[in-house]
């Protein structure tokens, strides 16, 4: 099954947004043919994203559960505040030394929340000075046309403008740098761009 994210004009004034239609669909996998869950798939188009606001349909959280990240990827717009409610037992406190946001949450209990605001597009990695098997991710994007793939290394991405555009794969575990590549497409206005990709993973 595909995750599929809709993003639906609505609330600019351009035309040509008016009549974005197009469709993305990208299915990833490693070098020995296994899909690649979590990667996060951004599009730009060559046009840029104009006025268009960037927002997504789930929450700008990520829970602390079962002594782990959840979701263990999120993707947040620019300026997003993450909240972090702890649903364990026991404390937690979060950080990152990541270039992208610098940043901790000193100790916290059940059912109490911290929350930090992102204001640099970037790739955010998380830890917990009492857990160190916690690792969580969270890429904060300029864009509205962004999804992570599926369990099955899927994902679609809809209401896009036909034209050139930039598309950006990143993975905390490709081989490339900054666990990024990316690569330039062709959509078809009111079509579908389908694309299979092979990256080169580190192992989990």
């Amino acid at each position: 099954m595909i995750a599929a994210l809709l993003l639906v004009a609505a609330g600019f004034g351009c035309a040509s947004w008016a009549a974005a239609d197009a469709t993305f669909a990208i299915t990833i996998r490693d070098a020995n043919g296994v899909p690649v869950h979590d990667a996060v798939v951004t599009i730009v188009p060559a046009g840029g994203v104009g006025d268009r606001p960037v927002r997504f349909a789930w929450a700008n959280r990520m829970v602390q559960k079962d002594i782990a990240f959840n979701p263990g990827t999120l993707i947040v717009p620019v300026g997003a505040e993450v909240g972090f409610p702890n649903a364990d037992k026991v404390r937690h406190h979060v950080y990152s030394f990541s270039k992208a946001a610098k940043f901790n949450l000193k100790l916290f209990g059940r059912d109490e929340t911290r929350s930090h605001r992102f204001s640099v597009a970037g790739n955010v990695a998380l830890g917990c000075n009492i857990h160190d098997r916690m690792k969580g991710y969270i890429k904060v994007v300029d864009t509205p046309f962004a999804a992570r793939t599926d369990e099955y290394g899927q994902l679609r991405i809809a209401g896009l403008p036909g034209g050139r555009a930039t598309v950006k794969v990143w993975h905390p575990l490709q081989r490339a740098k900054d666990g990024e590549s990316s690569y330039q497409i062709d959509i078809p206005a009111g079509g579908v761009a389908n694309k299979d990709l092979s990256l080169a993973m580190r192992p989990r």
